[in-house]
């Protein structure tokens, strides 16, 4: 069962050929971690989308205030079971059918799906995890590429290389041959007692778990987070990799190519994020 705007109803139900975010992409969405009712960082998830729609240009209707929305995905999640659960949940907007690509209908629907999961609180996973770096395709930083949009081409062709290769998950490099996120989340390096993760600039996505994990280094004294550029020689020196969102927490790295690496710095910062979970 999904919410298509306000109705709990089946999930074969809505997507039609003229549907605007399968047939030109022109949709965003939210994935948002559910845990026994509470949504984790809604207010962060609300404030990008609002910022993503006006990038995108749709028309906010005025009913998409923070309660109404917050509303609408607790009752997918009673009409799932799952409101006393932990679950993934993903919000999606896209503009109402009529046009080509220039859009003849204004109004904006949204659509609430809802997954069951099993942690409550974010674990740190001590099970090797390979990545390598996509070099098929690269992404060309602007501010469209700091969006969740349905243009997920390169996560999902890359995510086929992975699984091709045996690998857990690839880095993807930018126009500049800058590292710029994994398929599914954001990369922070660790290197001494500095902790690096790509600007909004290099055309990363503008995480949520990101935003947490900034903010929790930026109050660790014994360790300074930069907004840097990462080029792919860095990633042979560093200490630590990890990959951030917001349905995992902290995933560490443990090999790239020949080197392998530690959490250390990962287990701390988890710690220190699932603290602003309980008490937020």
């Amino acid at each position: 069962m999904i919410n298509f705007n306000g109705n709990i109803q089946e999930n074969d139900s809505v997507l039609t050929p003229s549907n605007r975010g399968y047939s030109y992409g022109d949709a965003l969405f939210e994935t948002i971690k559910a845990s026994h009712g509470k949504l984790l960082f809604w207010e962060d998830h609300y404030f990008r989308l609002m910022a993503s729609m006006r990038i995108m240009r749709m028309d906010i209707p005025m009913a998409f205030t923070m309660e109404f929305l917050e509303a609408e995905i607790l009752k997918t999640l009673e009409s799932e079971g799952l409101n006393q659960a932990s679950a993934r949940i993903k919000l999606q907007v896209h503009r109402a059918a009529g046009g080509l690509y220039l859009p003849t209908n204004k109004e904006v629907t949204f659509i609430i799906s809802a997954q069951k999961i099993d942690q409550d609180f974010y674990l740190l996973s001590e099970e090797p995890y390979e990545v390598d770096l996509f070099k098929d395709f690269y992404i060309a930083p602007s501010l469209l590429s700091t969006l969740k949009t349905n243009n997920k081409a390169i996560n999902v062709v890359g995510s086929v290389y992975a699984k091709e290769n045996d690998l857990d998950n690839c880095l993807l490099l930018n126009t500049d041959k800058s590292v710029v996120e994994a398929l599914n989340g954001n990369i922070f390096l660790v290197k001494g007692n500095t902790v690096k993760t790509p600007p909004l600039t290099d055309g990363c996505l503008k995480g949520v778990m990101r935003k947490q994990i900034i903010q929790i280094l930026e109050l660790m004294p014994e360790l300074e987070i930069e907004e840097a550029s990462i080029s792919p020689f860095e990633l042979q020196k560093a200490d630590e990799l990890f990959i951030t969102n917001v349905i995992t927490g902290i995933q560490p790295i443990t090999k790239y190519r020949k080197k392998e690496y530690k959490n250390t710095v990962a287990k701390s910062v988890l710690q220190k994020l699932n603290v602003k979970v309980r008490l937020g």
